[in-house]
């Protein structure tokens, strides 16, 4: 058995190209779905959206962090378990909550809004915990990581194509609602067929994750789940907006997490075998999850406003 940290997983950069551009066409696509309207609707009640985003940012990084703290994975493993934890929600999240019987408008506003908070808290949450930890510090030191440029990164990967959906969105709306349909289901499509694919041709190196490494992407998915419903409720959200902020917190851009391991970390074999297990596992829950939630009509259930 190769040791994680020697694992180099089947990624070229012709692949990474193409997860690049799978990734700008996702953002694109919620971003088609975002209306000026959307901002106004935010000003008028933001008390939602601000506590899915303290969720995504706040509570997940930190559960991630507590998680690395207690069970004490290995540096690599501990780092990519935090680079997963921080990074914004996932792109298939719009389509999970939809199934859910959740807010759907909160959900495209959280991903969208998510992705661009992402351009300052997903590296701000990596450095922040990764520094509270020996093995990861000492690791995040040899890898000499530059925080600018991991915000520069993503926000190339993630504003320009917001920015650019939210333009076809107010210039030209009947095109736009024409195309997203098109887009929701090409995008989703590929992204993952390309998750699929990644699994299969590396199998062999994922299949090694045992112990520590394979409980905490569970663990980590289940306690984001949970853990942001819960805290929803308990700001007296809706049955509908707790069901979207808990499955954008659970949830998590592990396309991203992996563009961000080949450009900034070398590949690490232990970072990159949890950023790829967690792509696989997280819609393999995140579905089941939605279609028992599906079954439970949120009429039935009183609301905490």
């Amino acid at each position: 058995m190769i040791p994680i940290d020697e694992v180099q997983l089947n990624f070229s950069p012709q692949t990474l190209n193409v997860l690049n551009i799978i990734l700008g066409l996702i953002v694109f696509g919620v971003a088609l779905d975002i209306k000026v309207q959307d901002f106004k609707t935010l000003i008028r009640n933001p008390k939602p959206f601000i506590i899915g985003a303290a969720s995504q940012f706040v509570l997940f990084p930190l559960i991630a962090f507590l998680e690395v703290y207690f069970l004490h994975p290995q540096p690599s493993i501990a780092l990519g378990i935090l680079l997963v934890g921080a990074c914004p929600g996932g792109n298939i999240s719009n389509f999970m909550t939809q199934h859910a019987d959740g807010n759907i408008a909160l959900s495209i506003a959280m991903s969208a809004f998510s992705t661009a908070l992402a351009t300052v808290m997903t590296p701000f949450n990596v450095s922040l915990y990764a520094d509270q930890i020996e093995g990861t510090r000492h690791l995040m030191q040899n890898l000499s990581l530059n925080p600018w440029d991991m915000l520069y990164l993503i926000a190339v990967l993630m504003l320009v194509p917001m920015s650019l959906g939210m333009y076809v969105s107010h210039r030209c709306p009947e095109f736009a609602a024409r195309l997203k349909r098109i887009m929701k289901i090409a995008s989703l499509t590929f992204f993952v067929g390309f998750l699929v694919f990644a699994f299969v041709i590396n199998f062999k190196y994922i299949s090694q994750l045992q112990g520590v490494a394979s409980i905490s992407v569970i663990l980590l998915n289940f306690l984001g789940f949970t853990l942001g419903y819960l805290f929803a409720k308990t700001w007296g959200l809706s049955e509908k907006d707790s069901r979207a902020v808990s499955i954008e917190t659970g949830i998590q851009n592990s396309g991203l997490a992996l563009i961000l391991i080949f450009n900034f970390f070398d590949g690490l074999g232990g970072m990159a075998v949890i950023a790829a297990f967690w792509g696989i596992w997280h819609i393999f829950a995140g579905l089941i999850l939605s279609t028992w939630w599906s079954r439970k009509s949120t009429s039935l259930i009183p609301s905490t406003q």
